[in-house]
């Protein structure tokens, strides 16, 4: 099996037809100007702290590096990607003073390992790492998305967690600080390391993935970010590739509605019966409000009768059981509280017959309802 990473097993989260369809069938994703738009941020701050020795390099180095390695696949027009441009010179611009004061060598940049876990190998670059005062170390994963972090972000994050893995597998060092940086504001979003549990957690899920993965597993799993770059290939989008079909009709029997209009015809029918069971509701009302009222069990139409019943529901008080069950050692036999099992405990010829009888003793109405039955009248009644 090929090395798994964190974008193929967060792909494989998300759906693991798009899994397939992108990493064993090499269909090829999409360009896209943001895609596009981190991937040169990404290069440049790479470029800023890959240093052999301080100093750093300069702003105007910085930027003519920007524009050097600009990548322009993707964008849907000339000035979405003028207007894109821009705003990266602002923030290397903002990133460049925040961090040539103070300038520290990080310990690696774009660091690729290829770790095992557990028998499974995982491989990925990490961005950044830094050797802290102290002597552990701090992972920092630059990103490029609209929004600022959250505390639960960070918490959930599987791609830190997995880093955190990596790097203390490849240098024996404890990992102190997890760092998501939103490149966009120039924000570092941290929080402290995984604790056991979590690390453990990641490596239930690792082995998880890899063996659906194996298991030839790949789903259709539909998400927020449906539909993807393939929906001619997905049961849920494949439907618009192909066009409306109409079955031929066999002997004797209709033809078959085009499924388009099947489609529309089944919504606008639930909308009806909908709204008929909204007015049955309301008549239903009716009759049951006048029957409590003036005390009755049947009223007559012109041509149908209908019957009122108020139908008791029996069941048993948790209390009043237990008390019962429980010195008997028979409160297991019931799964804590299952009304269905105590109804066949009743009858169960192995417990004793007092305890049945006592039990019995327990049902009680615990909710009644109406019900009401309809008959057409016969001539003459």
């Amino acid at each position: 099996m090929r090395p798994l990473s964190y974008t193929k097993i967060a792909t494989y989260q998300n759906c693991p037809l798009l899994y397939r369809l992108q990493y064993i069938d090499g269909l090829k994703l999409k360009e896209k100007g943001y895609f596009s738009f981190g991937s040169v941020l990404h290069l440049c701050a790479e470029y800023f702290f890959r240093v052999k020795v301080p100093p750093p390099p300069s702003l105007d180095e910085l930027l003519d590096y920007y524009q050097k390695n600009w990548l322009s696949e993707g964008y849907q027009s000339a000035e979405e990607e003028e207007n894109y441009r821009a705003y990266g010179r602002e923030i290397l611009t903002g990133f460049w003073r925040i961090h040539s004061a103070g300038f520290r060598m990080p310990l690696a940049i774009e660091k690729m390992f290829y770790v095992d876990i557990e028998g499974i190998k995982l491989r990925g670059f990490i961005d950044r790492v830094d050797k802290l005062d102290s002597g552990g170390l701090s992972i920092v994963d630059y990103k490029s998305n609209q929004g600022l972090f959250t505390s639960e972000d960070l918490e959930k994050n599987l791609q830190l967690t997995l880093y955190q893995l990596a790097v203390e597998q490849l240098w024996r060092l404890p990992v102190e600080k997890l760092t998501l940086y939103h490149l966009r504001s120039n924000t570092p979003c941290s929080c402290q390391p995984r604790q056991d549990s979590q690390l453990e957690e990641a490596r239930r899920l690792l082995g998880e993935v890899a063996e659906n993965i194996a298991g030839n597993r790949f789903p259709a799993v539909e998400n927020q970010y449906c539909p993807c770059d393939f929906p001619e290939h997905c049961p849920y989008y494949r439907h618009q590739y192909m066009g409306n079909r109409l079955e031929p009709a066999q002997q004797g029997t209709p033809p078959r509605l085009p499924e388009a209009e099947a489609v529309e015809r089944y919504v606008a029918l639930q909308a009806e019966i909908k709204e008929l069971e909204s007015q049955l509701e309301e008549v239903r009302q009716v009759i049951v409000d006048f029957c409590q009222d003036e005390d009755l069990s049947r009223v007559f139409g012109r041509e149908h009768a209908v019957t009122y019943k108020l139908v008791e529901k029996s069941g048993f008080s948790e209390d009043e059981v237990r008390a019962l069950l429980e010195p008997e050692g028979l409160w297991s036999e019931v799964l804590s509280f299952d009304q269905s099992r105590l109804r066949r405990l009743i009858t169960d010829d192995r417990i004793a017959e007092d305890i049945r009888q006592k039990l019995k003793a327990l049902r009680q109405v615990i909710s009644t309802y109406p019900r009401l039955l309809y008959k057409r009248l016969t001539e003459g009644e």
